[in-house]
């Protein structure tokens, strides 16, 4: 069950990571899928494509081809400002769910 859980919880916070990440700079595919597996967001990079697609398809990222020095044409993704705006619209609701989801799971001591 605890498995469950945090598929569940990555799942629903893997496209605001990706947003995250991309704005602060474009990043490649491979790029991105190695910094959200090293923090354990996802899986593997078979994870990821599909969500940079839902991302494209809602117009919060596009993606373009840069030559790259160690080997062939990388497709690079960066935000869109419609991206930005919807990062920006998660990260004001972000810091006060979650402190309320922490006061519900572990008690609130002003309260108690």
């Amino acid at each position: 069950m605890t498995a469950d859980v945090g598929a569940q919880l990555r799942k629903g916070v893997v496209e605001y990571c990706v947003l995250g990440l991309l704005s602060r700079e474009p990043m490649y595919g491979w790029q991105l899928a190695e910094t959200l597996t090293s923090h354990g967001v996802i899986a593997s990079i078979g994870t990821l494509y599909p969500v940079l697609g839902r991302l494209r398809e809602k117009g919060f990222v596009v993606s373009y081809d840069e030559a790259s020095a160690a080997g062939p044409v990388r497709k690079y993704y960066r935000l869109t400002p419609a991206g930005t705006d919807h990062l920006d619209a998660f990260r004001t609701q972000w810091t006060p769910f979650q402190r309320t989801v922490r006061e519900l799971i572990e008690g609130d001591p002003a309260h108690d």
